[in-house]
């Protein structure tokens, strides 16, 4: 018995010991486990450091024309044949200069016999207005009847009004007389002849075009790309072909609601401060357009410049445009908002909503999600998101 349990002992020993090991190393593995699943390695993202370009806006160049703020067309109120014209192309007017005459043979009898017909009326009228006051005169001492005064009465209403009648006819036919002489309303330059001597013309139909004297404006059609950065008030440089080495400024003073059905783009008028009288209309322009950041409350962002990013760096916040920010602090990713100037082919333009040195993301926008801590690295062909 001694022996056998002297052997047991022997034999037990070698197997507690493995049993412990064995355990040893099971809590040791779990134990490396929940380790690594608490530290995980970040994710790599392809992210570079964005830089503003020091105040410098984003410039959008259009072709443009020099034209007049006003341009009307001149035209006859009543139609005939033309058998003056006093100013030529290119002419300057006053304001009340006599520019065309039509033939005024017919106005001048349709004139005439308005004033006849307005001769007859008013002694037509006296003659009622005398008969009125005899019969009133007599129905006081009863030697007429009241049917008899009423006859009267209605008589002199009615030469009343047929004599107002003539005179209203007598004034319109006058007036039509003097539209026969087409006269300048505004001072300016003939810009356009489309009619000549000896040709009828209805009323209404434009004779010359007239671009007023005073205020110049730049004329260009803007594309949809950049409409964006683009609003009245907004302030540009405007270079002329014919004068060059000169720089002008322009205010956008007026910007079509709405797309030209052919061309698709925006038309924009832009006011000339100073323009000066080597500027004549119709010159052609380059036009400057550059937008201004917007300043945030704090005024730390957007106050640099613009931040040129590849296109494939715009996300949504919703239906905000935002980029994915890697926090410096952490290295955690963040969905930020921003205020897009201007959508290129390749690139965007933020004008609010990043600060100077901040990592972007670059690629891969859709396949992150915000909290998740990442590590950022270059992209390996910088060029391909160059602006």
């Amino acid at each position: 018995m001694r022996q056998q349990s002297g052997r047991l002992a022997r034999h037990g020993r070698p197997r507690h010991v493995a049993l412990a090991l064995a355990c040893a190393a099971v809590v040791g593995l779990n134990a490396c486990s929940k380790k690594e699943a608490a530290a995980p390695e970040p994710r790599p993202v392809v992210a570079v450091a964005v830089h503003a370009d020091g105040n410098t806006a984003p410039v959008t160049s259009l072709p443009g024309e020099v034209q007049a703020r006003y341009s009307t067309p001149l035209s006859f109120r009543v139609g005939g044949k033309i058998i003056e014209r006093r100013v030529r192309l290119g002419d300057v007017v006053k304001n009340g200069q006599i520019v065309a005459r039509l033939d005024p043979a017919d106005a001048q009898k349709n004139a005439a016999s308005a004033q006849a017909q307005l001769a007859a009326a008013e002694h037509s009228y006296r003659y009622a207005r005398q008969q009125l006051d005899r019969d009133q005169a007599q129905a006081k001492e009863n030697l007429i009847a009241p049917a008899q005064l009423e006859q009267t009465t209605n008589a002199y209403a009615s030469a009343a009004a047929q004599r107002d009648q003539a005179a209203q006819q007598a004034a319109l036919a006058k007036d039509q007389l003097q539209y026969t002489t087409l006269v300048a309303d505004h001072a300016g330059v003939i810009t356009a002849e489309q009619a000549d001597t000896g040709q009828n013309v209805s009323a209404g139909q434009a004779v010359y075009n007239l671009a007023w004297s005073g205020e110049l404006d730049v004329v260009c059609d803007v594309p949809e790309s950049a409409l964006a950065g683009l609003a009245p008030g907004q302030t540009a440089r405007v270079t002329l072909g014919a004068l060059p080495g000169r720089t002008f400024t322009a205010r956008v003073r007026e910007l079509s609601p709405a797309a030209d059905p052919q061309s698709r783009t925006y038309r924009a008028k832009l006011t000339l401060d100073n323009p000066g009288p080597d500027v004549r209309l119709g010159m052609t322009a380059d036009i400057a357009l550059s937008a201004r950041p917007a300043s945030t409350a704090s005024g730390a962002e957007g106050q640099h410049g613009f931040f040129v990013l590849p296109a494939t760096a715009l996300f949504h916040d919703g239906p905000q445009p935002a980029v994915w920010v890697v926090r410096a602090a952490d290295s955690v990713l963040e969905l930020r908002r921003v205020t897009v100037a201007r959508y290129n082919e390749r690139t965007i333009v933020v004008s609010q909503g990043l600060k100077d040195g901040e990592h972007v993301v670059l690629q891969g926008v859709h396949t992150v999600s915000a909290g998740e801590k990442v590590r950022a690295v270059a992209p390996l062909h910088p060029e391909d998101f160059a602006s």
